[in-house]
C-alpha cells in the first residue's frame, strides 16, 4: 500500500468517524430538546392551583349556601343550605364517574360536541399524569368545583318549592347531559373553542348555562304559593352579605385560577375581578338609591355578584379600564333585569338567578368581545372590537345563542323526565309548612 493510499484511508476513516460523532451529537441534542419540550411539573403553578381549587369550593360551601340561605324565608333556610351541600357531594361523585371524561377527553368523530370515556371513573389518572404544568388530578378537581357551583346556582331560581329527592335526580342528569357537553364545547376542544369563543372562566359554561336552566325550572314548576301577595322578604340579609363576601374572595380562585398558572396573566385576572366587582356593587347601589330612595345591603351584595359574573368570561382577556366598564354595565343591566324585566314578565325566579347570572353572563360575554386585548394574552393579531376585530363580538354572540338554545331545551326535557318518574314539586301543605320541616325534619330557632 502506497503512502497516498494510506493517507486517503486515514482521511476516509476520520470522515466517517466525524460524521458518526456528529450524528450522535445531534441525536443527543434532539433528545435533550425533546425532554425540554415535554410537560414538566411546576411547583409554583401547582401550589396556586391547589389554593384556587379550595377557594372555588368555598364559593359553594359555605359561600353560595349562605348567600341563598339568607335570602329565603326562615322556614326554608335549612332546605336551601341542604340543597347546596348535597349538590357539592353529589356532583363530586358524578364528575368523577363520567362528567370529567365527557368534558375533557377526546370524543373522536364526535369531539366537536362531546368528549370521550377514556377517564371513566378517572381510570388511567396516576400521580405522574400532567395537565400542562400541574398534576391532572389537580386540574380535574379544580374543574370539579366548577361542576359543583354551576348546578348549585340553579337552586335559587326554584327556591321554596322543589322536592329534595327530585332535585338530586335532576341535578345529576343536568351535569351529565347539559353541563359536560357545554363545558366540552368551550374548554374541551369542542366547536365553540374551534370557532374562537372567548370564555376565560365560565361566562357561558357556568353563568348563562345556570341562569337559563334556572329560568326554565322556575317556569316549569310555577310560582311559589302566595307569590305576589305574601311577604317573601329575605329572613337574614347579614347571612346573605357574608355569603356574598365568601363568593367575592373565592372568585379569585375562580378567575385567576383559570389561567392554570401562577403568572402575570393570573395576576391581571385577579386585578380586573376586584375592579369589576366593586364597580358593579356601586352601580347597583346608586341606581337602587335613585329608584327606590334607599341603598340596601341586599342590593350591594347582589350587585357585587353581578360584577363577578360579568367579569368571569373576560377576566383573562381585558385590562383594568375594560373591567371598570364591564362592572358598571353589569350593575345597571342586572338591576333592571332583576326588577323591571322580572316584574314585566311575571316569572317567579325566587333569588334572581336569571337576572344576575344569565343576564350578567351575557353582558360579560358580549363585552369580552369588545374589550379583549392582545396585550393581555400576548396574541399577535387584534383580539377585541376596540382593537379593530369587531367580528369577535359576533363570535361571542354565537356562543351565547348556542348555550341558551341547548341548555333551555335540554333542561326542559330533563325536568319533564324527572317529573314523569318522581314528580317535581312539594305539596301545597308542605310548601306552607316550609321545606325545612317537610323535607328535612329540621328547623332553626
Amino acid at each position: 500500500m502506497t503512502d497516498n493510499t494510506k493517507f486517503r484511508g486515514l482521511v476516509r476513516s476520520g470522515a466517517v468517524g466525524l460524521a458518526a460523532a456528529s450524528f450522535a451529537l445531534l441525536a443527543t441534542a434532539g433528545s435533550a430538546f425533546a425532554q425540554e419540550e415535554a410537560p414538566v411539573l411546576n411547583a409554583g403553578d401547582t401550589a396556586w392551583m391547589l389554593t384556587s381549587t379550595a377557594l372555588v369550593l368555598m364559593m359553594t360551601i359555605p359561600g353560595l349556601a349562605l348567600f341563598y340561605g339568607g335570602m329565603v324565608r326562615k322556614k326554608n333556610v335549612v332546605a336551601m343550605t341542604a340543597q347546596n351541600f348535597a349538590i357539592a357531594a353529589l356532583m363530586s361523585v358524578v364528575w368523577m364517574v363520567i362528567g370529567y371524561s365527557l368534558a375533557f377527553q377526546d370524543g373522536g368523530s364526535m369531539n366537536a360536541y362531546i368528549g370521550g370515556l377514556d377517564r371513566l371513573f378517572l381510570s388511567g389518572m396516576g400521580v405522574d399524569e400532567l395537565s400542562g404544568t400541574i398534576p391532572e388530578s389537580v386540574f380535574m378537581t379544580f374543574q370539579m368545583t366548577f361542576a359543583i357551583i354551576t348546578p348549585a346556582l340553579i337552586t335559587g331560581a326554584f327556591a321554596d318549592r322543589m322536592k329534595f329527592s327530585s332535585m338530586l335526580v335532576f341535578m345529576a342528569l343536568w351535569l351529565v347531559f347539559i353541563y359536560a357537553p357545554i363545558c366540552h364545547w368551550v374548554w374541551g376542544g369542542g366547536f365553540l373553542s374551534e370557532d374562537g369563543v372567548l370564555d376565560f372562566a365560565g361566562g357561558t359554561v357556568v353563568h348563562i348555562n345556570a341562569g337559563v336552566a334556572g329560568l326554565v325550572a322556575c317556569l316549569v314548576l310555577g310560582p311559589r304559593k302566595g307569590f305576589g301577595t305574601e311577604n317573601m322578604a329575605p329572613h337574614n340579609v347579614v347571612l346573605t352579605m357574608v355569603g356574598a363576601s365568601l363568593l367575592w374572595v373565592g372568585w379569585f380562585g375562580f378567575n385567576a385560577g383559570s389561567e392554570l398558572a401562577a403568572d402575570g396573566r393570573a395576576g391581571m385576572a385577579m386585578a380586573v375581578t376586584q375592579i369589576a366587582t366593586a364597580a358593579a356593587a356601586l352601580a347597583w347601589m346608586f341606581i337602587e338609591w335613585i329608584v327606590h330612595r334607599k341603598p340596601t345591603l341586599l342590593g350591594l351584595a347582589t350587585g357585587a355578584v353581578a360584577g363577578l359574573v360579568a367579569i368571569t368570561p373576560a377576566s383573562g382577556f381585558v385590562d383594568p379600564s375594560g373591567a371598570l366598564w364591564i362592572g358598571l354595565a353589569a350593575g345597571i343591566v342586572c338591576f333592571l333585569a332583576s326588577t323591571s324585566l322580572k316584574k314585566a314578565i311575571g316569572y317567579d325566579d325566587a333569588l334572581d338567578v336569571f337576572g344576575v347570572h344569565a343576564i350578567g353572563g351575557i353582558v360579560g360575554a358580549v363585552l369580552t368581545g369588545v374589550f379583549a386585548s392582545a396585550a393581555i394574552t400576548g396574541a399577535d393579531a387584534p383580539l377585541g372590537g376596540l382593537e379593530g376585530n369587531w367580528a369577535q363580538v359576533g363570535i361571542q354572540i354565537k356562543g351565547i345563542i348556542a348555550t341558551i338554545v341547548y341548555c333551555g331545551l335540554g333542561t326542559f326535557i330533563l325536568l319533564m323526565v324527572t317529573k314523569l318518574f318522581f314528580g317535581l314539586r312539594v305539596t301545597p301543605q308542605e310548601e306552607v309548612e316550609g321545606l325545612d320541616i317537610s323535607q328535612h325534619g329540621e328547623v332553626i330557632q
